[in-house]
C-alpha cells in the first residue's frame, strides 16, 4: 500500500485535489446551461466517480506487501471492520446528497457563489470537528484564524449573490423581452421560434450538443444574454425566488461539512468501535466503501427524479437517459475529476491531518475562474458586485494559505 508520509507530498495532493474538485462543477454547469437534464448528467457522473475509487484502491491500495497494521486493500475486504465501514458509508451518503443539491443550486445561485457558500460552511463546521478528532495535531493558533476567514467568505458570498441578482433584475427591467409564463422572447434578437431553432456549433460555451440557437449570440452580461441562457438551459430560474437557491445551497453546505469527519472516524477509529486487534481501515478501503454508498444514493434518487422531477424539470425515463449521448463524455469526465479529487484529499488528510486537508474547500478559486471566463458570470455587473467579488476571492486566498500552513503530521 502506498502511504504519503511527508508534509510536502500531502500538500501536493491537496493542490491536485483543489484543481480537480474546482473543475468538475464547471463541467456539470456547462451541460445544464446547454439544456441537458441534470438527472441524466448526474447518472453518468456517478458511474465514473465510483470507477475512480476502484482504480485508486486497486493501484495505490495494492502497492507493496500487506502488513498486519496496514493491510492492502484486497486483504482488508475480508476483515471484521464493519463499524468503520458504516462511518465511511455514512460519509458517502451525505456527500452524495450535497452533490445532488448543488447541481440544482448552481442554476439558481450561480457556480461561484454556490461553491463559496458550501465550501465555507464545510470548513467552519467540518474543520472544527476534524481538529478535535485528529487529536489537535494541527496548529490551532493558525487553523482557527483560517476558519474565521472562511466564515467571512460565507457572508461575502451571500452579499455577492444578492448584489448580482439585483443587477440582473435591473437589466431585465429595461430589456425589450417578454415572458409568456413558459418562455422568454427577445424582440431585438428574433422571435421565440427563432430562439428554439437549434443548431450545432463547436464553440465551448455554445456547445456541440445540438442545444444552441441560430440567432446571433448576445453579449455576455446583457439582459439578452440572460434570456438566451434561460431559453436553452434545463432549469428555468428567471423570476424565481433567490431564497430557494440559498436554502438549497446552505443544505448542501451542511451535508458537505459532515463527510470528512465521518471519513476521519472510519480511518482512525477515534471512538474505539473496532474489536481489539482489528487494524484500522486504510484510506483506500474507506474510500472504496465511501464511494459505493455515494453511488447507490445517487442512482436511487436520480432514477426517482427521472419519473418525478423537481423544480419544474420535464419528466424523463431510464430509456431516454440511455439514449441521451449529448454531452455524456463531459459528464463522465466530471465523475473522474471528482473521484480522483476526493481520493487525493483523503490521502493528503491521512498524512497531514483532515483539518488541514479541508484547505481543498478553497475550490471556489478554481470554480470562479471557470464561472467568469467560461460562463460570463458577473459581466456588466455593478461596481458594488465587483468589489464584493474581489473581497470574497481575496478572503479565500488568505484562508487556503492559512489552512495549509496549519498542517501537522500524524504519527503512524
Amino acid at each position: 500500500m502506498y502511504v504519503v508520509e511527508d508534509k510536502g507530498g500531502a500538500i501536493a495532493l491537496m493542490l491536485a485535489a483543489l484543481l480537480f474538485l474546482g473543475t468538475w462543477p464547471a463541467v456539470l454547469t456547462l451541460l445544464e446551461r446547454r439544456g441537458r437534464l441534470p438527472q441524466h448528467t448526474y447518472l453518468d457522473y456517478s458511474i465514473t466517480n465510483l470507477l475512480a475509487a476502484v482504480l485508486i484502491a486497486l493501484t495505490f491500495g495494492q502497492i507493496g506487501r500487506s502488513k498486519h497494521d496496514m493491510p492492502n486493500f484486497i486483504t482488508q475486504l475480508s476483515q471484521d471492520n464493519w463499524p468503520s465501514i458504516l462511518f465511511a458509508m455514512g460519509g458517502g451518503i451525505v456527500l452524495s446528497l450535497g452533490n445532488l443539491s448543488t447541481q440544482y443550486a448552481w442554476a439558481y445561485v450561480g457556480l461561484s457563489v454556490t461553491e463559496v457558500i458550501t465550501s465555507s460552511i464545510t470548513v467552519v463546521i467540518g474543520t472544527t470537528m476534524n481538529y478535535f478528532l485528529d487529536g489537535r495535531i494541527n496548529k490551532a493558533e493558525i487553523l482557527f484564524p483560517g476558519v474565521g476567514c472562511f466564515l467571512i467568505a460565507v457572508c461575502l458570498g451571500s452579499a455577492v449573490h444578492s448584489s448580482n441578482a439585483a443587477d440582473n433584475k435591473a437589466k431585465l427591467s429595461v430589456s425589450s423581452s417578454k415572458y409568456d409564463g413558459k418562455t422568454w422572447t427577445v424582440e431585438n434578437l428574433g422571435t421565440n421560434k427563432d430562439l428554439q431553432d437549434k443548431d450545432v456549433t463547436k464553440d465551448m460555451e455554445e456547445g456541440s450538443t445540438g442545444l444552441t440557437t441560430k440567432t446571433r449570440k448576445a453579449e455576455a452580461g446583457t439582459a439578452d444574454f440572460l434570456i438566451e441562457l434561460e431559453n436553452t438551459r434545463s432549469i428555468k430560474v428567471l423570476g424565481s425566488s433567490t431564497v430557494l437557491g440559498l436554502v438549497i445551497t446552505f443544505f448542501a453546505g451542511v451535508c458537505f461539512s459532515l463527510f470528512s469527519p465521518a471519513f476521519n472516524l472510519a480511518t482512525n477509529d477515534q471512538w474505539h468501535t473496532l474489536k481489539k486487534g482489528v487494524p484500522h481501515l486504510v484510506v483506500y478501503t474507506a474510500f472504496f466503501y465511501f464511494s459505493i454508498s455515494c453511488f447507490v444514493v445517487a442512482i436511487i434518487l436520480n432514477i426517482y427524479f427521472l419519473y418525478r422531477p423537481v423544480l419544474g424539470l420535464p419528466r424523463s425515463s431510464f430509456t431516454s437517459y440511455l439514449k441521451d449521448w449529448n454531452g455524456r463524455q463531459w459528464a463522465l469526465l466530471a465523475g473522474f475529476l471528482c473521484g480522483f479529487g476526493n481520493g487525493f484529499q483523503f490521502m493528503g488528510g491521512q498524512a497531514a491531518g483532515y483539518a488541514a486537508a479541508d484547505a481543498v474547500q478553497a475550490l471556489p478559486l478554481v470554480s470562479t475562474f471557470w464561472g467568469i471566463f467560461l460562463f460570463g458570470e458577473y459581466r456588466k455587473s455593478s461596481r458594488r458586485t465587483y468589489v464584493l467579488l474581489v473581497s470574497m476571492l481575496a478572503m479565500f486566498i488568505v484562508a487556503v494559505g492559512v489552512l495549509m500552513a496549519s498542517s501537522g503530521h500524524r504519527k503512524t
